[in-house]
């Protein structure tokens, strides 16, 4: 999950919607559209470029960020001179003083934008979970300007014009409170049912998140049910965390069921609770065509071909990342499936059920079949070491 500013705020009701537009009612007109990279979690990637610099960076669409950032790798790559910015941000795993770097300009394919101060973060532990560079994130300083749309059936981001258009027929409007980041009102049930108020993250790769604080004064989870401890990145790096599945997530009309969610001991608030619960991700959203307005405070949800995609219930206890073109083993859960089988930190995974890609999203998705038994190819101390395990559910 990647952040960048946090906004204190109460969120509004949501509604349904398909007024008739006038008769000389014109649509904000088409700037352009181009493609996106989907990472593991549903999170977009897209390519573009900042400033005069001749190479293509890779940037994440995250409606959890508050600003447009640039990692700081990359800032010392290309020489981006920057200063205090006197602000602070909020994370997972830490508070921390940011600079910034003003007037720069991004170029995407058919569309410039002036005039935008990036903030400078370290983007290390998302390069490594994703097994890409990421140079950036792209919030609400960019989709604040225009109208975006996000089809994850053709994997397309469109660009509009601000303005009122017509919707496609068959989906939901929503109208989130939009400070820098939209809060939705969600409907949530498991021993009992409450309502509260979440921001909708797609910058978050995966369904669900809660605060604990939430959890621990709601009393709404079932305590017959024991989550299992997971570990989990984001700013200011990892994070042990706990996941389990809940009964049910109502966003508008839409009702998902046995929901993988993750709790986070949130001790530098980054959920801002009590004022929200936590947020939802993007493998939830990624079930929906989306288009933020966010001038006229909408976000319209339309069901994809992905809206009954089964949710990923596996657990094997340990983390993988990408580094220095290798792919490791780090944190290993005392007691899972993991640490039975015998792994350790610092094996280098050579292939997963005979795939030698050394692709780390081919092998995350690979590693999500709970279930089955999967054979793991690792190089240890120099030596070859196969292991063979089976994967568990998270319930």
């Amino acid at each position: 999950m990647a952040r960048t500013l946090f906004y204190i705020a109460f969120s509004l009701l949501f509604n349904t919607v398909y007024a008739q537009r006038p008769s000389k009612f014109k649509e904000p007109a088409f700037i352009t559209s181009f493609p996106f990279k989907q990472l593991s979690g549903g999170v977009m990637m897209i390519q573009g470029r900042f400033n005069n610099i001749p190479d293509t960076l890779n940037f994440l669409l995250d409606t959890g960020s508050g600003s447009i950032s640039l990692d700081s790798t990359t800032c010392e790559e290309f020489k981006i001179k920057h200063s205090p910015s006197g602000k602070t941000i909020n994370g997972i795993a830490g508070v921390k003083e940011v600079d910034y770097t003003q007037n720069n300009t991004l170029a995407l394919p058919g569309l410039k934008v002036n005039n935008l101060d990036f903030y400078i973060n370290d983007y290390d532990i998302l390069s490594s979970v994703y097994g890409e560079k990421v140079d950036g994130i792209i919030g609400y300083s960019f989709f604040s300007r225009y109208i975006v749309k996000f089809n994850f059936d053709s994997l397309v981001v469109e660009i509009f014009e601000p303005g009122e258009i017509t919707y496609p027929p068959g989906g939901y409007l929503l109208h989130p409170l939009f400070t820098a980041l939209p809060i939705e009102p969600l409907r949530v049930k498991d021993e009992r049912t409450v309502t509260d108020n979440f921001y909708l993250d797609t910058g978050a790769g995966l369904c669900f998140l809660l605060s604990k604080s939430f959890v621990d004064e709601s009393a709404f989870l079932m305590k017959k049910r024991k989550p299992v401890p997971i570990q989990a990145e984001g700013l200011g790096g990892r994070k042990r965390m706990m996941i389990t599945v809940i009964k049910e997530v109502k966003l508008g009309p839409y009702i998902f069921r046995r929901v993988p969610t993750h709790i986070l001991d949130d001790e530098f608030n980054a959920t801002s609770y009590p004022y929200l619960g936590g947020l939802l991700g993007n493998d939830i959203l990624r079930r929906f065509n989306v288009i933020l307005n966010y001038q006229r405070k909408e976000i319209h949800l339309l069901p994809n071909s992905h809206f009954k995609d089964v949710f990923d219930y596996s657990y094997t206890g340990m983390s993988i990342y990408y580094e220095d073109g290798k792919i490791l083993i780090d944190d290993i859960i005392i007691g899972s499936p993991a640490q039975k089988a015998g792994f350790k930190k610092d094996d280098v995974i050579i292939s997963v059920n005979n795939n030698f890609s050394n692709n780390i999203t081919q092998y995350k998705n690979l590693l999500q079949t709970a279930g089955d038994k999967i054979k793991i190819v690792l190089l240890r101390d120099n030596a070859p070491i196969i292991i063979t395990f089976k994967v568990e559910k998270i319930f």
